[in-house]
């Protein structure tokens, strides 16, 4: 018996072919190439198993190859429609950036900048000033130093002031954030050694006294993000933490997580600890996140006192957490909106998502279920929960006003999976055998593409 596989045209007749022609105009033959031999090892992996005749039909391959040659065409990383309502969706890359934001990082990107260089004086600068008085303005720290994210600045904390020494954190406070980022890997990596006073429901300020001895570098307090625990709970308040430290000259080091720069009642959240009030209690170095609350681009703030954020400064492992241009350009855009704070509820999409008023939640809503309900589908709105994402307000939901549809046809698994293969990809989660959309995180433009989306992927197939 003949191999089947032997029917299938070779490389060099179908590329030659009229068919393929337009390919060919399309993208280099290299790549055309590579495309047409993914689905020829498709076709041969099918006759292996049995699967049906070999095509022979040059416009068959035609077609397939056109298809994976937009696959391979198409970016990797490119845009998304999140109609989660999870404001800060880590895997949807966190919070969108401020206008502002953006300008920053298309005038620095095109070409030179001061990134390192001292215009007055006509020398070598530093790219760690350029964040620096602003951070130090907008918290009160005495100095600033930007790294790549809060992972970074928190083993950079470690390392350079505990580093063969001893760390002291209560056994609560251990936890582990999205991507396998956990506390105590962080501190072995670091070189400092933990150690973890207290148990994971109640810490109290004896159990930090009791573990202090003459190789303790630090106390460190970081917050649990995405981790609660309720009920018969203790902890330790930071200021309280602070005066311990200061009765044996240990400082205290705090991560904050998410990184809220306002009080959180402007967004109608409860209470979060901002950096300011860490250090107005004591804190000598506060670790954050740029691209959480902040409503940046991804980046971990160091603030604190001038002799631990210089001496971080000057650590060798500074330079391979630093910040490229781009990145201090879009934080240096954001942060010049905190100087206003109105003005930064409405500029920061992330501010504003959380605060966007329930009266704008519900003409949302109404907007597109009505629309889609004149393509004949069923669609309601409900009232539900936004989630804020990234680690913060875990157990706090969002008043939302949602969008709820009923496939035509199929389940809801089904029209989910097609809007998110939508070119733009649509978001959504599901609830109810009902496919949601939560129009909160929605964008300038995204509802329309949302219906198009929805109409699109319930239309059926001729």
């Amino acid at each position: 018996m003949s191999d089947p596989r032997r029917a299938i045209p070779s490389v060099d007749r179908l590329l030659s072919s009229a068919a393929f022609a337009p390919l060919l105009s399309r993208a280099p033959r290299a790549v055309v190439t590579s495309a047409l031999q993914e689905v020829q090892d498709r076709v041969r992996e099918e006759a292996s198993n049995g699967d049906g005749p070999v095509p022979d039909d040059v416009a068959w391959y035609a077609e397939r190859t056109a298809a994976q040659l937009e696959r391979q065409l198409r970016p990797s990383l490119r845009p998304v429609v999140n109609a989660t309502g999870v404001v800060l969706h880590t895997n949807l890359g966190r919070a969108p950036l401020a206008d502002v934001a953006l300008r920053a990082i298309d005038t620095a990107a095109r070409g030179y900048s001061n990134l390192e260089y001292d215009i007055e004086q006509g020398a070598r600068g530093s790219r760690h000033d350029h964040c620096r008085g602003l951070l130090a303005q907008l918290t009160g720290a005495q100095d600033a130093l930007v790294v790549n994210n809060n992972a970074a600045a928190l083993i950079l904390a470690m390392n350079t002031l505990a580093a063969g020494r001893e760390a002291v954190i209560s056994r609560g406070e251990l936890v582990e954030i999205g991507g396998s980022f956990r506390v105590p890997e962080i501190l072995a990596r670091s070189g400092a050694r933990m150690v973890d006073v207290g148990t994971t429901n109640r810490t109290h300020l004896e159990d930090y006294r009791r573990a202090l001895g003459p190789r303790t570098a630090l106390l460190l307090q970081v917050h649990p993000s995405n981790f609660r625990v309720s009920g018969f709970t203790a902890s330790v308040a930071l200021g309280d933490l602070v005066a311990l430290g200061a009765e044996h000259d240990i400082p205290v080091v705090n991560d904050l997580g998410s990184g809220l720069l306002l009080d959180a009642a402007a967004l109608g959240l409860p209470h979060e600890p901002t950096p300011a009030e860490a250090l107005r209690a004591g804190a000598a170095v506060v670790t954050m996140s740029g691209d959480k609350l902040l409503g940046g681009p991804q980046a971990g703030l160091v603030l604190g006192q001038r002799r631990y954020v210089e001496a971080m400064r000057r650590n060798p492992l500074c330079r391979a957490l630093r910040v490229d241009k781009l990145t201090l350009a879009a934080l240096e855009a954001t942060l010049r909106l905190y100087r206003d704070e109105p003005h930064a509820l409405t500029e920061i999409p992330t501010l504003r998502m959380l605060a966007m008023p329930a009266s704008e939640l519900a003409e949302r809503a109404d907007g597109i279920a009505t629309r889609l309900r004149e393509f004949g589908l069923d669609a309601e709105t409900r009232d539900g929960e936004s989630v804020v994402g990234g680690g913060a307000f875990p157990i706090h939901g969002i008043p939302a006003r949602l969008v709820c549809v009923a496939p035509p046809a199929g389940s809801a698994e089904q029209l989910e999976r097609a809007l998110r293969l939508h070119d733009p990809p649509v978001i959504t989660r599901i609830a109810d055998d009902r496919v949601v959309i939560d129009p909160r995180t929605l964008q300038a433009g995204e509802l329309d593409i949302v219906v198009r989306a929805v109409f699109a992927a319930t239309r059926p197939v001729d």
